[in-house]
């Protein structure tokens, strides 16, 4: 067998298929969930904190030159080296709202698979060949 088909015959295999689908939703819902982050917590999040945008929040680990304006952007293009520990709450507000997000889709999951599966399965009628002897079976029975 050639790599090619062996290749082919595990990229169509039912779970690479799923794994694919499902890693492309995940990037589109991780742009949705940091947009709410950013867009909608953070901000909220710096009011009530007193301040307005958590990505600026830096500590300065290095000297600052000369003419190099005291923001974070400027900083890091002057190659001043800076904590921006403001960044890092901000990826972890949007990392816990994520697993938390997923979390709760997989316990709905696994709510919906142990409903699904305490259901009684509804009963399947034979074929008609076997109803057929059954039928042959009983008339002979009978006296």
């Amino acid at each position: 067998m050639s790599i090619f088909s062996e290749f082919r015959e595990f990229a169509v295999k039912g779970n690479v298929v799923d794994l694919a689908v499902g890693v492309i939703i995940g990037a589109a819902f991780g742009k949705i969930v940091d947009s709410l982050v950013n867009d909608v917590i953070m901000p909220v999040a710096g009011l009530v904190f007193g301040k307005l945008d958590f990505s600026n929040l830096f500590v300065v680990l290095g000297t600052v030159p000369a003419g190099v304006a005291h923001n974070l952007a400027d900083l890091k293009k002057a190659g001043v080296p800076v904590l921006a520990y403001g960044n890092f709450i901000t990826i972890t507000v949007n990392f816990l709202i994520l697993a938390f997000i997923i979390f709760m889709m997989v316990k709905q999951i696994n709510k919906l698979r142990k409903t699904h599966a305490e259901a009684p399965a509804a009963p399947v009628a034979p074929p008609e060949d076997i109803a057929l002897l059954r039928e042959i079976r009983d008339s002979l029975k009978r006296p």
